[in-house]
């Protein structure tokens, strides 16, 4: 994530989607946990703690799921053809992602600039003769893309039909509601170098390729590996997205304890504290201007229906477990640790999220192995 610097002379908005049902939080962290919420920087606050209100066996504490949820028949249950058939355009999407991770750059600077292209530039705002913080690339390039890149007004497309190496004024116009203060409807003019124009080359796809780049990785030997390896990843991302939609939609939430709400507000709060630490930015200037939300109480208010959605969600996840009997074990742990993260040592992770934490991100897992285990294809 670029600091505010470098998004001030960009028309956008930082975007957190808390709508999502069933989001990773950061691979950088932990791999593959199962939360609600997304953390665009990793919350170092000790005022909010991970494991808050969970015991330790990663349950909620003091609260019975059972008593407060009505479940679905969630043994057997059917999985629709046209969910787990995985097709040839899917499984090439995938591979045009991975190949895109390998795909070279080549600087070009014989050729003026067109609507559609990717260009590395450099610029230095100033507004009434005066530069500003923020509007500066400071010398670094940045790249930007005509036509997808939002930047302010018609930034972008003033670069048209310039030539690489050109310097150029353009000029702008901020909206009225940018957020903030000193920039609101203001006139301002970057100085624009246009460094060169990016085009990517995407490697060739072969055997030699997968085998040389991939199998390290994927443990792919040639392509007919390779795609059957995508598509087994992408069936089973398919039917645990269908399962944990059943859970979501099937159960009956007679009563939600506060203590599962109140969990999701914090850590919800604690991100967006951490990020406006992050910008230097006190909270509610940050939740102006990113957010479009004055204060806290109306960023709960924003996010209440989804807080409790997430909620519902955990209880139901907890309810299952006790019928079922799955509890977390330290051999679970390992496991989970070792097949997402490469080592069994979870020490690290132990000591930033709290081990009742880890548990409750491994029952989830386990909840919906479970399930999955028992499921019929159609």
């Amino acid at each position: 994530m670029k600091k505010i610097k470098n998004d001030l002379a960009n028309n956008k908005k930082v975007k957190f989607d808390l709508a999502t049902k069933i989001i990773i939080i950061s691979s950088i962290v932990i791999v593959a946990v199962i939360v609600f919420a997304v953390y665009p920087v990793i919350m170092e606050n000790r005022g909010f703690s991970y494991s808050y209100g969970l015991d330790k066996n990663g349950f909620w504490k003091g609260v019975k799921a059972l008593e407060h949820v009505s479940l679905p028949k969630y043994e057997g249950i059917s999985i629709p053809k046209d969910v787990h058939e995985i097709s040839e355009e899917e499984i090439q999407e995938e591979i045009d992602y991975i190949l895109s991770s390998f795909a070279t750059e080549n600087q070009i600077k014989d050729r003026p600039v067109q609507d559609g292209d990717t260009v590395n530039i450099d610029y230095v705002g100033t507004i009434d003769g005066e530069e500003f913080e923020g509007g500066s690339t400071d010398g670094k390039g940045t790249n930007v893309t005509i036509g997808e890149t939002n930047y302010i007004d018609d930034f972008l497309e003033q670069l048209i039909g310039h030539m690489p190496g050109e310097t150029i004024n353009v000029e702008v116009t901020f909206p009225e509601d940018y957020g903030v203060e000193e920039l609101n409807g203001k006139d301002a003019v970057f100085v624009t170098t246009i460094n060169y124009i990016v085009e990517t080359e995407m490697p060739e796809l072969t055997d030699e390729f997968v085998a040389e780049k991939l199998a390290p990785i994927y443990e792919w030997k040639n392509i007919e590996e390779m795609k059957e390896g995508i598509k087994k990843e992408l069936q089973a991302s398919a039917i645990r997205n269908y399962v944990q939609d059943y859970i979501f939609e099937n159960s009956t939430i007679n009563s939600l304890p506060n203590i599962l709400l109140r969990y999701q507000e914090e850590a919800l709060v604690a991100s967006y504290r951490e990020n406006a630490k992050y910008y230097n930015m006190k909270l509610n200037d940050f939740l102006k201007t990113f957010v479009g939300v004055s204060s806290v109480n109306e960023l709960l208010e924003k996010y209440k229906e989804q807080n409790t959605e997430i909620a519902n969600y955990n209880l139901a996840i907890q309810a299952i477990a006790e019928d079922s009997g799955i509890s977390v074990t330290e051999e679970h742990l390992r496991t989970y640790f070792s097949e997402n993260l490469g080592t069994e040592d979870y020490s690290q992770y132990e000591e930033i999220f709290g081990l009742p934490y880890l548990k409750f991100t491994v029952l989830q897992d386990l909840v919906l192995d479970n399930i999955i285990s028992k499921a019929v294809l159609e």
